[in-house]
């Protein structure tokens, strides 16, 4: 938005073309990918995270040592065809935390077991009852389960069991059915009931045994990661917002299609704010595991990883406000921006230190006051609201005053008025004044001829209009018109609003800093309250 030299302002909106959205799906024919690059994408990908290859590596251990049951002879005459159960429990079992494979093992286990029991108690009925009702109380039993089965799974308190009743469902089913045509459904249900706890077993040994992947310590990293996070997109966002004199910003629609790809930090923050369905599933899977690593105690507080991962959210809103504030585009002059710089700057990097802080304590599992640090952060966030009401004028309409009024203001005088009383008496006196300015002597509509002086620009003016040249928005050419009487009042005005806006950002950006330090008493209490539960060690003085 740019004020051109005429009585119009023009709104120059650059045509988006698929050329300049990023993540533009090109044709096949188009996309060229040697060797060599696929070979380091995979690299980068494995490199990001190490047990992605652990994983994939005992996964294939797992299924290689289910699968020479089958090739080897002695075992095959064993079990028979019935040991392919065993291959299918590790394909469904192994997950990529040992917690989440305990989880879907116990339900793996107790699904094949009630399938098993009613299977075997179902055919059992179904055989005294004759060759004749025997496939209808088959059909009927079901119809019976598969409806019983998927209703439970939809009930809410039951969410976390959804893949036992489908392992009821499923399990039941093959039994049923095949132990029919095979004449024998007890031995088929046994033989498949001992397949499946092969291959349950084997899973959780390789996952346990070798290079565990432990959901509670995946957990509790990812936390810590958050609150970093959080202080570095905090940090990032004020140094830009300070430093950038808005001269080298790219265009506002580009800024919004690309997602701010010079700041690292802001992707971090946004991935903080999409980690609470992580959070959970994590917490879910870590409360089946077995105490280990730094995790000695029973029944571990995991739930409350998830809560102070939600307050730390809550916290990191307004980060994203700010960064929203930084890129938008009405923005605040320069100059007034360096007004406040101290305080800004002292308040972020407290708040930003103390999240760290937090962070650490957590990494550590280690229990700490803080007391001195969130004195620090009020005190800096006390003088940086100070400084706001004490220079408040800054932010307020920048409209200059009538003609009339200018004429009247060096009749004021520039001492201070002691009382009520003189202070009525000299606005009686301009008030007398200004209506002799108007009427002539005699009293009659004839205005007096008062010889005009050519006004004399203060120093103060220049300079304020000079500024507002340069880092105001819209463009300052306006002044101009303004001094050559070249705009209708109306437009002036409109455009003297307009600046009054640029201004308002400023009072926005810093009480977001305001409301982040309001947040962060919450986010202390959160952290202290899983110190306690889980029992960190005092931090040594």
């Amino acid at each position: 938005m740019n004020g051109k030299n005429g009585s119009t302002i023009e709104i120059n909106i650059a045509s988006i073309t698929k050329t300049n959205i990023p993540g533009t799906i090109k044709r096949s024919g188009d996309v060229k990918v040697s060797c060599k690059g696929w070979i380091s994408i995979l690299w980068e990908f494995c490199k990001e995270d190490r047990n992605r290859v652990i994983f994939s590596l005992k996964v294939g251990l797992a299924v290689l040592l289910v699968s020479l049951l089958i090739l080897v002879r002695a075992p095959y005459k064993e079990f028979g065809t019935s040991i392919i159960w065993s291959i299918l429990t590790v394909a469904i079992m192994f997950e990529y935390t040992v917690g989440a494979t305990f989880n879907r093992g116990l339900n793996r286990a107790l699904g094949s077991l009630l399938a098993g029991v009613l299977a075997i108690v179902i055919t059992q009925i179904a055989l005294s009852s004759g060759t004749t009702a025997e496939p209808y109380i088959i059909g009927i039993s079901i119809f019976i389960i598969g409806t019983v089965t998927s209703f439970m799974k939809l009930w809410p308190s039951l969410a976390p069991y959804e893949y036992g009743f489908r392992v009821v469902l499923f399990t039941y089913c093959l039994i049923v059915v095949s132990g029919y045509r095979m004449g024998n459904p007890i031995i088929t249900s046994i033989d498949r009931l001992y397949s499946i706890a092969i291959g349950a077993i084997v899973a959780v040994l390789v996952n346990v045994l070798i290079f565990p992947i432990w959901a509670g310590e995946q957990l509790h990293k990812e936390l810590v990661k958050s609150f970093n996070s959080v202080a570095d997109s905090l940090e990032e966002c004020v140094r830009k917002y300070l430093e950038d004199d808005g001269s080298n910003n790219p265009e506002f629609f580009k800024t919004v299609i690309d997602e701010f790809p010079d700041e690292p930090a802001y992707k971090k923050c946004r991935s903080t704010l999409n980690s609470s369905a992580k959070l959970e599933s994590l917490a879910v899977s870590a409360k089946w595991e077995p105490p280990h690593g730094r995790f000695q105690h029973f029944f571990y507080p995991w739930s409350e990883y998830v809560k102070v991962g939600a307050v730390l959210r809550y916290c990191a809103y307004e980060v994203m406000a700010l960064h929203g504030v930084l890129h938008s585009e009405i923005q605040a002059p320069f100059n007034l921006r360096l007004t406040f710089q101290t305080e800004i700057r002292e308040a972020t990097n407290q708040a930003a230190e103390l999240v760290r802080c937090l962070g650490k304590n957590i990494n550590e599992m280690t229990r700490s006051l803080n007391t001195d640090l969130i004195r620090c952060v009020h005190s800096s966030t006390e003088r940086l609201q100070h400084a706001i009401d004490l220079h408040s004028y800054l932010l307020a309409s920048s409209n200059d005053a009538p003609d009339n009024s200018a004429k009247l203001l060096p009749k004021l005088s520039r001492t201070f008025t002691p009382t009520l009383s003189e202070l009525s008496e000299q606005l009686a006196e301009l008030d007398t004044e200004a209506s002799e300015l108007k009427l002539s002597p005699a009293g009659q509509d004839t205005p007096v001829m008062i010889p005009v002086t050519p006004r004399v620009e203060s120093y103060h003016e220049m300079t304020r209009k000079h500024s507002r040249r340069l880092h105001s928005w819209p463009s300052r050419e306006v002044d101009a018109f303004e001094e050559e009487g070249g705009l209708e009042t109306n437009s002036v005005t409109r455009m003297k609003a307009l600046e009054s806006t640029t201004t308002l950002s400023l009072g926005t950006f810093t009480s977001l800093i305001i409301e982040f330090v309001a947040r962060l008493d919450h986010l202390v209490e959160a952290v202290d309250e899983l110190s306690k539960m889980a029992k960190f060690k005092d931090e040594i003085l």
